[in-house]
């Protein structure tokens, strides 16, 4: 059976979508262990591990010079900087805000996209981005403790936001120039070398850390780095930047779900109903159009040239 192109990157977005979810659960655990900087060096050093194997199974090179740039920026701000301001942010916030004023990111992929890359925003996207930001916010305001957060935390989350979403927008063009398995295991060695400096503090933090704590910060290494960064840069390289940061907004949905069956962690209506709207946000992104030619039947609208999630 044949499957086509865009269903194979809609899967590899789940696929991305998923994990990503799945991180916040870890990182409850391997955050309360490792400090910041070392928690990101670990998980970046599994990541780097995980996919220098895969790459040397698939007999994957260096990439072409032209992807460098675009490696080298989106290995700094999204693998390092991002991981670490994000860790650290969320020591001084609790998890709700962090998530947040973390999702402003789509929102500044989509502007960094439009305004760099060229990318076409169509109303549904934006309609969808609007209601999906309503329903984070939703989620975020009924996940907040009171007096838990500190302008240090919220500057570092809207740090962290802004690393992604510039790490996002210099990935795409690499993408034209390398395979998403070149372009994901060379940011992550990027970004690991950029974290070298907290190597000391990851061997103090491990010696003392219990196994459950250091099995999650391998954990979040091989299945929310490699794999989900790869398959995230699979769906990339066949989409715009915008539609799939739009796509990330399924994430704070799914995270309540697993806390609700991983952590015992019943959500609220008002922490549902936030999650209804992010998934129904993203529905609303990823639909297509469609036309009434005059005097004929309602038919989709035609194809772009370039595959799409949808």
């Amino acid at each position: 059976m044949n499957i086509s192109p865009a269903r194979l990157a809609a899967g590899a977005a789940t696929v991305s979508v998923v994990l990503w979810a799945s991180a916040f659960v870890s990182i409850r655990s391997a955050g309360a262990v490792y400090a910041p900087g070392a928690l990101a060096l670990g998980r970046l050093l599994a990541g780097a591990l995980t996919l220098g194997i895969m790459c040397a199974v698939r007999r994957e090179g260096l990439p072409p010079r032209a992807a460098w740039r675009g490696i080298a920026i989106s290995g700094l701000l999204w693998f390092g900087f991002y991981m670490v301001a994000l860790n650290w942010g969320e020591r001084q916030v609790d998890a709700g805000t962090a998530a947040l004023v973390v999702n402003i990111g789509p929102i500044l992929i989509a502007l960094l996209s439009a305004r760099l890359l060229g990318d076409v925003m169509p109303p549904r996207l934006l309609a969808g981005m609007a209601v999906s930001f309503t329903g984070a916010v939703t989620v975020g305001l009924s996940m907040s403790g009171e007096g838990g957060s500190s302008v240090l935390g919220v500057v570092l989350c809207v740090l962290a936001a802004i690393a992604y979403a510039a790490g996002v927008v210099s990935q795409k063009p690499a993408l034209g120039a390398a395979s998403p398995l070149q372009v994901t295991t060379f940011g992550c060695l990027v970004g690991a070398v950029a974290c070298l400096p907290f190597a000391g503090q990851l061997v103090h933090d491990a010696a003392d850390a219990p196994l459950s704590a250091t099995l999650n910060m391998v954990y979040l290494g091989v299945f929310p780095t490699a794999l989900a960064f790869t398959t995230w840069a699979y769906a990339l390289a066949r989409t715009t930047a915008s539609r799939m940061g739009a796509t990330t907004y399924a994430v704070p949905a799914l995270v309540v779900l697993m806390s609700w069956l991983f952590l015992g962690e019943v959500p609220g209506l008002l922490t549902l109903g936030g999650g209804v709207l992010c998934l129904a946000g993203v529905a609303v992104s990823r639909s297509r159009p469609r036309v009434s030619p005059p005097g004929g039947p309602v038919v989709p609208s035609a194809p772009r040239r370039e595959p799409t999630l949808d």
